[in-house]
């Protein structure tokens, strides 16, 4: 954090620490709720105000995957995300590096942002069970 310019501060560290544990991909809502019973002293709005500050130094992305929905993901390499229709699960998906040569061949690429939605392996394998 200190090499992005940031005073690392406990709550800064656990806010950051937390997106770095998953890969889930959480709302600002989520990591409150996952880190208030640790820091009693947490508010929603110093999560959101961190997050704005990783997202600002390039340590974390936002992600809109659903237009009602900013998400937050430790992942700063280019991606994009699918996600089930079913679990509402969000991995990542990366473009392979043929595909990426090709399109940087063509472009001048800034940022790579898509969104996929369909139904992950795990759900279609339950509804395979039934």
């Amino acid at each position: 954090m200190v090499e992005n310019g940031i005073s690392p501060s406990y709550q800064r560290l656990k806010i950051y620490s937390c997106l770095m544990g998953t890969k889930s991909h959480p709302t600002a809502y989520t990591i409150f709720e996952k880190l208030k019973e640790e820091i009693p002293s947490l508010s929603k709005t110093t999560v959101y105000n961190v997050l704005k500050l990783l997202v600002d130094k390039g340590l974390v992305k936002a992600v809109r995957i659903e237009d009602h929905e900013l998400r937050f993901d430790a992942e700063v390499r280019e991606h994009g995300h699918f996600k089930c229709s079913v679990c509402g699960e969000v991995s990542d998906v990366f473009l392979n590096q043929e595909l990426m040569q090709l399109i940087e061949q063509r472009n001048k690429v800034t940022e790579i942002q898509f969104n996929i939605t369909g139904v992950c392996e795990k759900c279609l394998q339950i509804s395979k069970e039934k």
